[in-house]
């Protein structure tokens, strides 16, 4: 590998919300824990709040959609980061019945690899994934 890696892994992914409290405690239900950390804006209102989740402790924020670039879309945008799990069609199923909105299908994408995606409540995507090579990224750590 390069010293000079132009990418050297993923650090924050945020997710908009015109309700932050309704968003906090969508995703504190999804993810079995509350936010670590919250940030109120300028006028004092609520702003920021981010979860550490996962193996990697990687960071979810959300952020009032008050906050958002001129150029931001309303709708959901075309990049999808996708979020590693153990049981791509449980975990379909319970966002689902949280009342997220199926934004693609599950799909088999080759062996080991199976994806699917849902548009929160709040308006965004959020990408599950099976991914085999996560697993072997992940063993080959924990093993030294």
């Amino acid at each position: 590998m390069s010293e000079n890696q132009t990418l050297r892994g993923f650090a924050t992914i945020n997710y908009w919300a015109d309700d932050m409290e309704a968003a906090i405690a969508w995703y504190s239900r999804l993810l079995g824990a509350a936010p670590y950390f919250e940030r109120s804006g300028p006028d004092g209102r609520l702003a920021y709040a981010e979860f550490r989740i996962g193996d990697y402790q990687h960071e979810l924020g959300l952020i009032d959609r008050r906050f958002a670039s001129a150029s931001a879309t309303a709708g959901p945008g075309g990049a999808v980061m996708y979020w590693h799990v153990d049981d791509i069609e449980a975990a379909f199923k319970k966002l689902k019945s949280m009342g997220a909105e199926e934004y693609e299908p599950v799909k088999h994408r080759g062996e080991g690899f199976i994806t699917a995606s849902v548009t929160d409540p709040f308006g965004n995507v959020l990408g599950i994934m099976y991914n085999k090579h996560y697993l072997e990224i992940l063993n080959s750590i924990i093993k030294g």
